[in-house]
């Protein structure tokens, strides 16, 4: 069993979705005999935030290696960031790391195609729905990322960093989420959507999506799942 390494705290509570399930699932998987060994290095959100936010990517990366560096230092095998929003630097910290390191957007992008997908919305931080470090990975394997227009952006942004971060889900929000992408389906044509942030999964899954979910985190953490057992 290979021993993981989390890059935590961006947010707190999709760190915890991570470390409940991949506890969960690697003891199932071994017939309740084993629990992973998992080491997190939870980080400043606001800190790291407001470097995304200025365009401070040199000090993002140099924040974020010192983290991975600290999990290397733990034994970790295998190390992999807990937010999509930070892998806007994640080139560079792969070029920096001495163990394998897990990208979210390429384990997103195969699930994609393995489905057939060819038109996908992205929801997600407004610097995710705007910038394209997770989009490029959907579009090399010629799949098109559509995005909500600006007001909707805004309104996916805030109800990201003011509620869900926070753990806070409400009935209303998720009613407005849910309508964005009704109307991306109806106006583009989407077959799918991106639950770009680790957050949205807090108010959006199959159950309540107009087009099919695909959940960031949870494709993340049977990536990794597969990868510690194997």
């Amino acid at each position: 069993m290979k021993k993981l390494g989390l890059v935590g705290g961006t947010g707190p509570e999709s760190t915890i979705v991570y470390y409940r399930e991949l506890n969960k699932r690697i003891n199932e998987a071994t017939n309740g005999k084993e629990f992973p060994e998992i080491v997190v290095e939870s980080v400043n959100l606001y800190k790291a935030l407001d470097m995304v936010a200025n365009e401070k990517y040199g000090e993002l990366e140099e924040y974020l290696s010192k983290a991975v560096s600290d999990l290397e230092e733990c034994g970790a095998d295998i190390v992999a960031l807990t937010a999509g929003t930070m892998h806007v630097v994640f080139e560079k910290l792969e070029s920096r790391a001495k163990v394998p390191f897990i990208s979210i957007p390429e384990a997103v992008a195969e699930l994609a195609v393995s489905k057939g997908y060819k038109k996908v919305g992205l929801l997600g931080t407004i610097f995710t729905m705007e910038k394209d470090y997770l989009s490029k990975a959907f579009v090399k394997r010629g799949i098109e990322v559509v995005v909500p227009s600006a007001d909707d952006r805004i309104f996916v942004n805030e109800r990201i960093s003011k509620e869900l971060e926070y753990g806070i889900v409400k009935e209303t929000s998720t009613c407005e989420l849910i309508s964005i992408i009704e109307k991306m389906k109806n106006e583009s044509g989407i077959e799918a959507v991106i639950l770009g942030c680790t957050e949205l999964p807090l108010a959006l899954n199959e159950n309540n999506c107009p087009v099919d979910c695909l959940d960031i985190m949870e494709i993340h953490i049977q990536k990794l799942v597969g990868l510690m057992a194997g």
